[in-house]
């Protein structure tokens, strides 16, 4: 049986939704059982309790259960608790108010983008009542290295235009975008304000490209010192990594672009929505059908 995806959605939650209560009793104590090895007990409380605000155990404006009945619960010290609710407190998940408690603070919209989403991040982002805001982090053209020059179908060390901009909604940095095109096809693209205006609108007003199909691959990566300082994160922070090619038209499907993306682990989950193909039975048609 072979499984297409025709739609990969990523839902970048800026947020959580609030859901049933109910039913949770079992999943809860499995919640709170921390394991032995290499990951700190810090962060697995975290991670946890990160589950549990996104799953709705505790909504808006609850308060959570008292450092030391949570330390009760996973049992361990203070400390880890501590650590964890220090964590999401600066991620503005929760505050912490002394004398009074740790509470729940507002939930955050969920954005819906569709895998080869064609319109601008600040589209996206005025749709979902976000202020877009881009930062050119660098701007050079750079000898091609051996993974762009495959991508983009240029010898190796040919020259390639390198562009990483840091995308930021309502001042949360999100996503750290590193690109990279053909400079012999795209002469002066650098001269122009890539902060201000849509790379794509350029590539397609300025220099006639039409992108007829994009190739994305995800994976879960562990941030770097340069992009976890960029996105605000710790290092060794997991992320989600795209990598895409974007490419013309028939019959020569130029590569137009190349890019990784590096997307906040804390901010990004992934579905998949798909069909379901079978392969064709002996004296079946050629589409597999009775």
């Amino acid at each position: 049986m072979a499984i297409i995806a025709d739609n990969i959605i990523i839902n970048q939650l800026l947020g959580c939704d609030s859901s049933s209560r109910a039913g949770r009793t079992g999943h809860q104590m499995a919640r709170y059982r921390l394991e032995s090895g290499p990951t700190p007990l810090h962060h697995q409380v975290y991670l946890s309790l990160s589950a549990a605000l996104d799953e709705g155990e505790w909504r808006l404006g609850d308060r959570l259960p008292p450092e030391r009945e949570l330390a009760r619960r996973y049992g361990c010290s203070l400390i880890p608790v501590r650590r964890a609710l220090d964590e999401l407190s600066r991620e503005g998940r929760l505050e912490r108010i002394r004398g009074r408690g740790t509470f729940v603070l507002r939930p955050r919209p969920r954005l819906e983008v569709e895998m080869g989403y064609g319109g601008s991040f600040a589209d996206l982002m005025r749709m979902h009542g976000r202020h877009p805001e881009t930062r050119v982090v660098a701007s050079r053209i750079e000898p091609s290295g051996e993974a762009v020059a495959a991508a983009l179908a240029l010898p190796p060390g040919a020259p390639a235009i390198y562009l990483e901009r840091l995308r930021i909604a309502s001042g949360e940095p999100l996503i750290l975008e590193q690109v990279h095109l053909r400079a012999a096809r795209f002469e002066g693209l650098l001269d122009h304000d890539l902060e201000r205006n849509s790379l794509y609108d350029l590539l397609i007003e300025q220099y006639g490209v039409v992108i007829a199909r994009v190739r994305e691959a995800i994976e879960p990566v562990l941030l770097r010192a340069h992009e976890a300082y960029l996105l605000d994160q710790p290092s060794d922070r997991p992320a989600l990594l795209v990598e895409g090619i974007a490419y013309g038209p028939e019959p020569d499907h130029e590569p137009i672009e190349f890019t990784r993306s590096y997307m906040r682990g804390d901010r990004a989950h992934l579905s998949f929505e798909g069909r379901i193909l079978r392969p064709p039975r002996p004296g079946a048609g050629a589409a597999g059908t009775p």
